[in-house]
């Protein structure tokens, strides 16, 4: 397994508990010591099975659009096993059925997709008490697919990697009974062998079942909570940017622990924006950050 992978499995607890990835800046020139460090690196045995698990605390809105917030839990696990690719990170599952190559080489990625959304789906976890008065959301399985194209030895290195994708997905579980778009860019890149940064950009576009059942508000629900009557319809929900980055605390990025941390700025968009679960009892502009720590073996 590439370096770029297992760094990717050590922080995709991170970043794709909240669904990101996306458009990446960079230095133009590398670190001083990058030239040893890839030579290092060429020298590891990086094309056997390996997994990496990780466990964090995130810092996130109450629910999708809420400006009070809360810390839970964030799970992780990246796995390969002869090539094939597997992600594991908070509510989120994918697999990519499409064997990796080895060294500096073009990935074609394809495989299934899944994420159990539990957006509004208790209303204790959630502060306002306008938007507690709306009732709660069951929760949505979404299942559904994705595809993408990456690029290892882009810029800094011959381990740094740009990689492009776009999922759809869709409730199977009757909560919504619609499909999520997203496309979404990667830029992860190590610094040397027991550090390394990535920088994400994503996008995600709703259908009018998704915008009903969490943005909406019914007449029923607008004398229980106060807030006025709302109709939300189809489109881009909202854009998600990001840094996150990872330090080994034993051994390398291909081994051991590691710290990983991430920050995260989401902007809500269209119909999901005025919606007065954002506008009104909440915020179009929302932080999110992780803070956690990864083992590979």
């Amino acid at each position: 397994m590439r370096l770029t992978s297992n760094l990717a499995g050590a922080l995709a607890p991170v970043a794709i508990l909240f669904a990101l990835p996306a458009a990446a800046q960079v230095a133009e020139t590398a670190p001083p010591d990058a030239g040893a460090t890839a030579t290092q690196v060429g020298t590891a045995d990086m094309s056997g099975d390996s997994i990496t698990v990780g466990l964090g605390a995130a810092y996130l809105p109450d629910y999708e659009g809420s400006d009070d917030y809360r810390f839970v839990p964030a799970p992780g696990a990246i796995g390969s096993f002869r090539g094939f690719n597997f992600t594991l990170a908070g509510n989120r599952l994918s697999v990519d059925l499409i064997p990796d190559g080895r060294g500096p080489t073009i990935d074609i990625q394809a495989g299934p997709i899944g994420v159990i959304n539990f957006n509004r789906s208790s209303t204790k976890s959630i502060d306002d008490d306008r938007v507690k008065a709306l009732g709660k959301v069951d929760t949505a399985v979404e299942l559904g697919g994705y595809v993408g194209i990456g690029k290892t030895g882009v810029i800094t290195s011959e381990y740094d990697r740009l990689s492009v994708s776009l999922s759809y997905r869709h409730d199977v579980s009757g909560t919504h009974k619609s499909g999520i778009w997203q496309p979404t860019v990667n830029y992860f890149t190590p610094l040397s062998r027991k550090a390394a940064v990535g920088l994400f950009a994503s996008a995600e576009h709703a259908g009018n079942g998704y915008a009903d059942a969490y943005f909406s508000v019914t007449p029923t629900q607008s004398l229980a909570s106060t807030l006025p009557v709302y109709d939300a319809g189809k489109g881009w929900k909202n854009y998600t940017i990001g840094a996150l980055g990872a330090v080994s605390v034993t051994g390398d990025l291909l081994h051991g622990f590691k710290l990983v941390g991430n920050v995260t700025y989401r902007r809500m968009l269209n119909d999901f924006a005025d919606s007065p679960l954002v506008s009104v009892a909440g915020s179009r502009s929302q932080w999110l950050g992780v803070l956690g720590v990864a083992y590979t073996f």
